[in-house]
């Protein structure tokens, strides 16, 4: 509970297993004494349903998260009817009514789910796509693929609003997206010291060519939506966002466009150094980095002499850098598997014995126990499988980032297209 008069008024009612954080966010350590009171590792999170109880729901959620994603607790959020909290509703309600609401309480990630999802309308693509994100995020932690198929599906058919056709499209839009989180997200566990200046320093070039070489933006569009790329650094979204803008608006004093595919603006002709000449009088910190973007040097507009070549190497070293990663974080899950599978034949002998027993009972222990055996090694199989599937990719991304004699940058101008 959030307070001690929620506690005292359900221990009145006769709920005595209650306990309140006393208006402090309650910790991961606060999480590990309470479940030395409870055998069945159940916990439920009924804080008050007004603003800061919710974000003291999502705190304390973030708090037990690895320990629920583990199996270790089992999670779940009572958020009461009309926003009362339990002192409230026990002066209107009986014990057995709040009871029942207990035994209906939501597992965390349902509650989490439905957060996301209140409030919004589907059909607005903006807000689709804010919950979708928050999904996807949300469905990647999970470790079971059995869970995760589960909820992907439940997902599925929320955000399609009972349309059948579009339930199957979605589930397999968000499996996609959930498996590009899972082996390329944006954890830092995995990534090198070195790669962020090299990051930096890619994703740079592409928003420098996009801002001064016009008939080569959509080339830029395209490389980022086909190998799902985003810029990392908060400056860079910062101006990325900026330069959206300046084009959306353009396009919203089109309106006709819409209809008239033909009206519509060439990114080419947008004149994005002019658009953006009033950010340059601003002196805050976000806009003196990426300052030397949008005004080029004589080491820079050489730089980008060779918009198409350049494009490429950027794409491919990001790409690198992404892949590095990934087959560091493979490398660690098979070290792992590799362990395990030898700590669990380290008992060999007891498990032959045990497997003896089973084929000798004929009960279906034999069938489990050769899963399992099957799981382990199929797992670890898998797992080489995919390390050596990034290790050639990785080098087909190395053979984009060289430059033959033919791309040698020249003096030509990078402000019309080149043939």
């Amino acid at each position: 509970m959030e307070g001690y008069f929620d506690v005292i008024a359900l221990h009145g009612a006769g709920i005595t297993n209650a306990v309140a954080s006393m208006g402090t966010a309650l910790t991961s350590a606060q999480i590990r004494q309470l479940l030395r009171y409870t055998e069945s590792k159940h916990i439920i999170l009924n804080f008050d349903a007004d603003k800061a109880g919710q974000k003291a729901t999502e705190r304390a959620i973030s708090e037990v998260e690895e320990l629920a994603l583990r199996g270790e607790v089992q999670l779940r959020v009572l958020n009461l009817p009309n926003g009362k909290d339990a002192d409230e509703f026990l002066k209107e309600q009986s014990p057995a009514a709040y009871q029942d609401l207990i035994d209906s309480a939501p597992l965390w990630l349902d509650w989490q789910i439905q957060a996301s999802l209140a409030g919004k309308d589907l059909q607005q693509a903006d807000q689709f796509q804010s919950v979708t994100q928050d999904i996807v995020q949300l469905l990647g932690k999970l470790p079971n693929a059995t869970l995760r198929t589960h909820y992907t599906h439940r997902c599925a058919e929320w955000l399609s609003q009972g349309d059948a056709r579009q339930t199957l499209q979605i589930e397999d839009a968000l499996r996609q997206q959930v498996r590009g989180q899972r082996w390329h997200g944006r954890s830092q566990k995995w990534q090198r010291s070195i790669d962020y200046s090299l990051r930096e320093s890619a994703e740079a070039q592409l928003l420098r060519i996009y801002l001064h070489c016009p008939y080569h933006r959509q080339d830029v569009r395209e490389a980022l939506r086909q190998h799902d790329l985003e810029f990392t650094f908060s400056h860079h979204r910062f101006l990325w966002r900026q330069i959206l803008g300046v084009e959306e608006q353009l396009a919203d004093q089109n309106p006709e466009q819409l209809d008239h595919p033909e009206l519509q603006i060439n990114p080419a002709d947008v004149d994005l150094i002019s658009a953006l000449q009033d950010l340059c009088t601003d002196r805050s910190q976000e806009i003196q980095q990426i300052f030397h973007l949008i005004q080029l040097t004589e080491t820079t507009e050489i730089e980008i002499l060779r918009p198409t070549l350049s494009i490429r190497t950027s794409v491919a070293t990001l790409e690198r850098i992404a892949c590095e990663k990934r087959c560091r974080h493979l490398l660690d899950m098979l070290q792992s598997a590799l362990k395990e599978v030898s700590r669990e034949y380290d008992q060999k002998p007891m498990l032959n014995d045990y497997l003896a027993q089973a084929l000798e009972d004929v009960s279906d222990q034999a069938d489990v126990l050769l899963a399992e055996e099957d799981r382990c090694f199929q797992e670890l199989e898998d797992l080489k499988r995919l390390y050596y599937q990034e290790k050639r990719y990785l080098q087909q991304i190395e053979q984009q980032r060289y430059i033959t004699s033919s791309e040698i940058p020249n003096t030509r101008s990078p402000y019309a297209p080149l043939n």
